[in-house]
């Protein structure tokens, strides 16, 4: 049996994460010194930026990255991680112990922890949130396949009022990384749940943006104040959050954040550079103008980072194009082999990161050394003839003169290329693509969507193909539904995923590399022993570099402005449930 926990005042220090920023705890706590957090002062504001309206104001409902940074700051999970060293950390829960040859995970809750508007939390909320959303199939956001290991359901009980207990068919080692959902409110979402006799899609429709800010209730550090309808959204300090700095004031330091909605990157930086903006995530493209200004006297710094987290863009193919001849050429790992001596990624880097960026691994971030297997040589080098070679070896020739290949059959290779209009990173990146893609003989047309719409579009298999992104995380575990063959986020081969959720994916459909990752995933959930692990995802990494579902075209550092106003930030990590929010930023 193992067990861990730690105090209630030492856990006020740990996982801080601002949107666009990240606390560091004080140097009293083990592996924060060296980020020098001092002690803050209560009061003042801060504004920061979202890139569109968010679609609900319910975490569960909707899969939406501007929701999730909100939900941030108003929602704890049972664990988080530890900023310092992405470890797993106490929050709602105090502590906890593994039993039963890793099969049996028992929390004991933090008791004393009251919702924004006063109620108790306790066993009951873990549990209506774990049933009704995490577990349910029908919660858009929720993760019910996480839930089932060899067919068999992972099952949820109340011990008793401060502790709750999963019960697991076998041993999954990565299981505790997963536990970092936002924990809801069983008073406020009982009505739209299956336990107060809705139906199990119903919960998709609680907490709509124009819902009284009141009842969107959470233990996280603020609460919501106001949303004004594609403008902003207001957040307050939670009175009755949990966690104190190591003096014992309670946190968070700020009395109020206010995401101003800005679609337009340019646009933030211009807000940002008139002061209607206190941080700033940024990219390469705009580091040197910012840079230059700090330099030159500018009241905010910019920070740079190696990412770990952070979304590394990447060249999806659908296999399953609508159009038969583009569905079996992007199904052919020797065409996306060819394609990838196309992508150009030192230019990338060079023109549209400004040299702050790095080659990329294959699902795994390169400074993750505890998983991390180096595939640079597998990425090949930009070679438009290496190219053309190989995809003559196809039969892909230009056969009528035109300029244009042609696929076997005739018709000429060209396709669409979808991408978010409003990123400050894809717009070059597009064209780019495009213009060494026509020198190989190869048609793309661009099309633009906003890039909130990304992930929806690459679900509904709506593309030929696309530039879109995922996150890193510590333990190839927790992106699981994404890399393993037949997962609910491997948009690129949709056939491969089940008829139902939890049912067994289709394997028909899968080529013999994708069995095997999908087997590998399988075997790496099950082991304990930390070796076979890492071998089985240094497989995993050398097939997704040989075959490429997709194409990693780069790895961004993690760039960030931020006002002189305030103290205690370094780079946020992003959209990462169980990196609790600002509790330490403090205004000067």
């Amino acid at each position: 049996m193992s067990t861990y926990s730690r105090s209630r005042s030492a856990l006020a220090l740990i996982s801080l994460a601002l949107i666009g920023g990240a606390l560091a705890a004080p140097k009293k706590v083990d592996g924060y010194s060296a980020l020098g957090v001092v002690k803050g002062k209560a009061g003042g504001n801060m504004t920061l930026a979202l890139g569109d309206a968010p679609q609900s104001l319910f975490y569960y409902g909707v899969i939406d990255n501007n929701l999730g940074l909100i939900s941030q700051q108003l929602f704890d999970g049972l664990v988080e991680f530890n900023y310092s060293t992405y470890k797993i950390e106490p929050a709602l829960a105090e502590s906890w112990t593994i039993s039963d040859g890793g099969k049996v995970y028992t929390f004991k809750l933090r008791q004393g922890v009251k919702w924004s508007d006063g109620q108790a939390f306790n066993a009951d909320d873990v549990i209506f949130t774990y049933k009704n959303m995490i577990m349910n199939p029908e919660a858009r956001a929720g993760d019910a396949g996480n839930f089932k290991l060899d067919g068999k359901d992972i099952t949820i009980k109340k011990v008793d009022a401060n502790t709750v207990q999963f019960n697991l068919p076998r041993a999954a080692p990565a299981f505790l990384l997963q536990q970092r959902y936002f924990i809801m409110p069983q008073h406020k979402l009982v009505k739209f749940s299956q336990d107060g006799g809705a139906k199990a899609a119903d919960i998709n429709n609680a907490w709509p943006t124009n819902i009284a800010p009141a009842e969107v209730v959470g233990t996280g550090p603020f609460k919501l104040a106001s949303y004004t309808a594609g403008q902003k959204v207001s957040l307050v300090r939670n009175p009755n959050y949990w966690k104190v700095d190591a003096s014992g004031t309670p946190l968070p330091y700020l009395n109020a954040l206010d995401f101003l909605i800005i679609r337009d990157p340019q646009a933030q930086v211009a807000q940002f550079l008139a002061g209607n903006l206190d941080q700033l995530n940024i990219s390469g493209a705009q580091f040197p103008d910012l840079k230059s200004k700090e330099v030159a006297g500018a009241p905010f710094k910019v920070i740079r980072s190696t990412a770990l987290f952070g979304s590394p863009p990447f060249l999806a193919y659908n296999f399953d194009a609508k159009t038969p001849a583009l569905s079996k050429l992007f199904g052919d790992a020797r065409f996306r082999r060819a394609m990838q001596s196309a992508v150009d990624r030192e230019r990338i880097i060079d023109t549209v990161y400004n040299g702050l960026a790095t080659l990329p691994g294959h699902g795994i971030a390169p400074i993750d050394k505890q998983w991390y297997v180096n595939t640079k040589a597998q990425l090949g080098k930009f070679d438009l003839a290496a190219a053309g070679k190989a995809l003559d070896a196809l039969n892909v020739k230009d056969t009528d003169g035109n300029g244009v290949r042609n696929v076997p059959g005739g018709k000429d290779l060209e396709f669409d290329l979808t991408y978010g209009t409003d990123s400050s990173v894809y717009p070059a990146m597009a064209t780019i693509l495009q213009s060494d893609f026509k020198k190989l003989g190869v048609k793309v047309n661009l099309k633009g969507v906003l890039s909130s719409k990304l992930l929806s579009t690459g679900l509904s298999g709506d593309y030929e193909a696309i530039l879109a992104a995922f996150g890193d995380q510590p333990d190839p575990e927790l992106r699981k539904p994404i890399w393993q063959p037949g997962g609910s986020l491997y948009f690129w081969h949709r056939s491969t995923q089940p008829a139902t959720d939890g049912a067994t994916p289709n394997l028909a459909k899968m080529a013999p590399w994708e069995k095997e990752i999908y087997t590998i995933f399988n075997d790496a959930a099950t082991t304990t022993v930390a070796s076979q692990r890492k071998a089985l995802y240094t497989r995993w990494q050398l097939l997704f570099a040989q075959n490429l579902p997709v194409t990693p075209i780069a790895k961004p550092e993690n760039i960030g402005a931020i006002s002189n106003k305030y103290g205690n930030y370094i780079y946020n990590l992003g959209v990462i449930p169980g990196y609790n929010p600002v509790p330490l930023i403090f205004q000067k």
